[in-house]
């Protein structure tokens, strides 16, 4: 399971505390206990029942703090609602019209130079001789590890090291309001558009960003071989953003704020897609290789726990980011693959319109 971390409120554990199946979902931020870590959530009650003023006047807020900065936790403004369905919609199809870009521009390209080969052998061997003289020793080495990975992991790796990057960062505290406020969800903030897609690349927790990179690498070389890597990146990234908003409206359903943060809901869709597109294949748990069962069932089991922790109202995990994106994955399995991702041709048409006739 990819686990996606919550930071709740009302009820702030002392320390991480973890359980899956066998990933990790997204978790909840909470106090470390360390001077370089953040210190999350010193709530002041003030006698009063936080769950009550989820939707009282702003003036009620009672802000958290992490390094002294206030978070808006208080209130959740339900007309935001409309912004992040807006923004999933307009983020989901800007992902897909832009993974169908990137897929004709590389046929393109790749048509190019097969006709540049042909039309002008020498040329061509010209340009290689070149390139072989100014190729640095560095780079060639880099270009042999690249040629050595699997699909699966040419698109696994950039997306690990974005998330790496991000890790680092929430290290630095000179950057935890910048962190805070665009590399966290929180239905209550202000900004609460950019970071449903930013917190999708964030982790606080070593653990919590190992765990989810483990899981993505590995369903990631099954995803991309049947996907391919365009779109693979587009559902990606939208079940990233889609595992966002089902956070959003949970919270804001419940009346329970809070942040968020870890690719756990991308992951999930990812997951679900690999599980459903292959139900037979066995899998197991990381420690225990002795117990196998197969992708159809774990699915279902890890959706169900996702489920139970929703109507149960477990506040360690983002139940709600994690089914969303789940849920996003079946859909793309059984229809969206299918139906919607055959529609870019039409795009691609009129793409092909305006980048005009290709120079030889």
């Amino acid at each position: 399971m990819a686990l996606r971390l919550v930071l709740n409120c009302q009820q702030i554990p002392s320390v991480f505390r973890y359980g899956s199946i066998f990933h990790h979902p997204r978790k909840i931020l909470s106090n470390v206990g360390s001077d370089r870590q953040l210190t999350i959530l010193r709530y002041t009650r003030n006698a009063r029942n936080t769950r009550s003023e989820s939707f009282a006047p702003k003036q009620t807020i009672v802000p958290t703090e992490v390094q002294g900065i206030a978070i808006e936790s208080g209130y959740i403004d339900p007309s935001k609602i409309l912004r992040s369905l807006l923004f999933t919609a307009a983020f989901t199809t800007g992902s897909f019209v832009g993974v169908a870009i990137w897929e004709y521009e590389t046929i393109r390209s790749r048509a190019m130079q097969a006709l540049r080969s042909k039309l002008s052998v020498n040329w061509f061997k010209e340009r290689v001789k070149q390139n072989r003289h100014e190729m640095e020793q560095w780079r060639k080495d880099l270009t042999g590890w690249w040629n050595k990975l699997s699909p699966g992991e040419r698109i696994f790796a950039p997306i690990c090291a974005l998330n790496a990057i991000v890790y680092g960062l929430w290290r630095i505290p000179s950057l935890a309001p910048t962190m805070v406020k665009y590399f966290a969800s929180n239905p209550a903030a202000k900004a609460v558009c950019w970071p449903m897609f930013l917190s999708t690349f964030s982790h606080y927790s070593l653990f919590h960003i190992l765990a989810n990179m483990y899981v993505l690498h590995s369903f990631s070389h099954a995803a991309v071989v049947t996907l391919g890597r365009e779109q693979f990146l587009g559902v990606y990234l939208s079940a990233g953003v889609i595992a966002s908003f089902a956070s959003h409206v949970f919270k804001t359903v419940v009346r329970q704020p809070g942040l968020s943060l870890g690719a756990s809901g991308a992951i999930m869709g990812i997951l679900a897609y690999v599980c459903s597109q292959y139900p037979d294949t066995q899998l197991s748990i990381l420690f225990l290789p002795m117990y196998t069962f197969s992708a159809g069932a774990a699915i279902k089991v890890i959706m169900g726990i996702d489920l139970a922790g929703i109507l149960l109202g477990w506040r360690i995990f983002d139940h709600a980011a994690h089914l969303g994106g789940a849920l996003f994955g079946l859909f793309w399995c059984y229809y969206g693959s299918q139906h919607v991702w055959p529609m870019r041709e039409y795009f691609i048409g009129y793409w092909h319109e305006m980048r005009g006739p290709t120079r030889k």
